[in-house]
């Protein structure tokens, strides 16, 4: 699914208007002020440009990109944006086949996957428009520690979030169960989960299965990572990973979570399929930008509680959701940059955007989105605001996926589901797992 647009150059009173506001800034904070007439100039000299832009995510997501990339239309008459979007399922197969090709677009986003691009070298370098056509002064500095790789700016964070564990409080209020709070314990986890089945019925259950998505977390609770950046290499060994998988094989024989048919079937990436918003799942592993999406579609109320701890805190920490990087060969960098800062520094594209991609990575768009932030924002810039405070004493290392992370995603869900289906035993599947990991590894560096 994609959909393309195409907005026509605006009237030349238009562009001057448009050109004397405040706009989204160059970054270059120590340019003089341009009269009207030298901006209207500068426009009439400018030559056409068009920039392709691709992302990931549903029809939401696409109108309010849409709408966005209208508006920065209209304050850059001279450029025309084209947009493509597919669902995330199929939209790195997409773009990786326009990199192999040499047809990509000059901007796209990427996710904690960009290690693999930045190794592949086909990102544009950012650095030299930093202080010019990018202003990263207001950007937290975990976010452009983020999107730099050997020294060089290749990724600029278009939305921060946090990850925790999404409650249904209407489910804890029918079985009696007070509400968890930050500070319990993987054995609450299990033992609540437990209790909430064993009070509402089988056909309730007190949690997803999230082995493949929160092991990088539990990793990290006790000094490991699931991929070192630093020193490139796997940040976990075999026994690390059988910790993991059998604290959930024990909590699925014991009771409480999801049976791995329905996990399938009503998989918790799929928001339209997930049994948190039909009610019939009290807790799962949830992106804090995802909230939203899920309480809008349940009328029960929501709530976000951090990680149950580890030995080292909870694991979390506050990071880059997604966020873009422009095409080593595309022919307008210079653009590909001015379109980045609008993305993050402009109040325009703060207000249409929302919080849909996470929260602004940076501080004045954060707080001026706040100002008017709905109930459920409220919770995700308290609980985002939390976990901030949380890392101050309890810092962990950036996340970021394996290299080859695609093949490593279809091979942890493969072990997941052979275990889940009495295919392997754990210390098989794992071993499979653990050798299959290296070997994805090694043949991606």
């Amino acid at each position: 699914m994609k959909k393309r647009f195409a907005i026509t150059t605006l009237a030349m009173l238009m562009a001057i208007t448009t050109a004397c506001s405040s706009g989204t800034g160059t970054g270059n904070s120590s340019a003089p002020n341009a009269t009207a007439a030298g901006t209207a100039k500068e426009v009439a000299k400018a030559e056409p440009v068009e920039l392709r832009i691709m992302w990931w995510g549903d029809q939401k997501r696409a109108d309010r990109t849409n709408e966005a990339l209208r508006k920065f239309e209209e304050k850059n008459p001279n450029i025309k944006i084209v947009g493509e979007f597919a669902p995330s399922s199929g939209y790195f197969d997409k773009l990786n086949t326009q990199l192999a090709s040499g047809t990509a677009p000059d901007a796209f986003f990427l996710g904690g996957n960009v290690v693999d691009y930045a190794n592949k070298n086909v990102l544009l370098e950012l650095d030299p428009f930093v202080g010019k056509e990018l202003d990263l002064n207001d950007m937290d500095k975990s976010m452009i520690q983020y999107g730099t790789f050997k020294g060089k700016l290749l990724h600029v964070s278009a939305g921060a979030n946090a990850r925790g564990i999404v409650v249904n409080t209407e489910l804890f209020k029918k079985a009696g169960i007070p509400v968890p709070q930050d500070g319990w314990s993987w054995d609450d986890y299990g033992r609540i989960s437990k209790e909430i089945t064993d009070k509402l019925g089988k056909d309730v259950f007190g949690t997803y299965n999230f082995t493949v998505d929160g092991m990088d977390i539990y990793l990290k609770q006790r000094g490991k990572q699931l991929y070192d950046m630093d020193n490139a290499k796997l940040g976990f060994e075999q026994k690390d990973a059988e910790e993991w998988f059998n604290l959930w094989n024990t909590m699925t024989k014991t009771g409480g979570v999801v049976t791995p048919a329905l996990q399938v079937s009503n998989p918790p990436s799929d928001t339209s399929k997930s049994l948190v918003v039909t009610g019939k799942v009290a807790m799962s592993l949830l992106a804090s930008n995802q909230l939203g999406a899920h309480q809008n579609l349940i009328p029960d109320k929501l709530a976000l509680v951090q990680l149950p701890r580890g030995p080292k805190g909870t694991g979390v920490v506050f990071e880059s959701s997604q966020g873009l990087s422009g095409y080593a060969k595309t022919k307008h960098p210079k653009e590909v940059a001015m379109l980045m800062n609008y993305w993050i520094n402009d109040p325009d594209a703060a207000k249409i955007l929302g919080n849909d991609r996470g929260v602004p990575v940076t501080s004045k768009m954060r707080d001026l989105l706040k100002k008017d932030a709905n109930p459920v924002e409220q919770i995700i810039y308290d609980y985002t605001s939390r976990v901030s405070a949380a890392t101050n004493k309890e810092p962990f290392a950036i996340s970021y996926n394996p290299p080859g992370n695609t093949e490593y995603t279809k091979l942890i869900e493969t072990t997941v589901q052979e275990i889940g289906f009495g295919k392997k035993d754990v210390k098989k599947g794992v071993e499979d797992f653990y050798n299959g990991t290296v070997k994805i590894f090694n043949n991606n560096k």
